[in-house]
């Protein structure tokens, strides 16, 4: 019994050091990488709905196909946007995008 409660102790101090423990603070290389992870993130849920959307549409057309076969009346209930294909993977950093952003400003003229 002993045994347990000094284990049951050690864990919860053990937790309660590391509830204490800050977050790590990110350097710039840091953002840049947390920031390209998000955007590439994003860009996979993009690419998983592009292929669902093409699932569909073949399981859609061998419905109909299978239906106009057996005589059965289909008619598709609504006419759906066509599947959006989200390309390769490109990412731009933010920092090279607001520089690439902004308009070159000449030096002014001293009179």
């Amino acid at each position: 019994m002993k045994k347990l409660l000094v284990a049951g102790l050690l864990i919860s101090a053990s937790m309660l050091a590391m509830a204490k423990i800050p977050a790590p603070v990110l350097d710039d290389a840091g953002k840049a990488k947390a920031a390209e992870t998000a955007a590439k993130t994003a860009w996979s849920g993009k690419v998983d709905s592009y292929q669902l959307c093409k699932s569909q549409d073949k399981a859609a057309a061998t419905y109909y196909k299978t239906a106009k076969a057996t005589g059965k009346p289909t008619k598709p209930a609504t006419a759906t946007p066509p599947c959006a294909d989200p390309g390769p993977f490109a990412y731009k950093p933010a920092a090279a995008a607001a520089v690439a952003a902004t308009p070159a400003t000449a030096p002014a003229k001293k009179s």
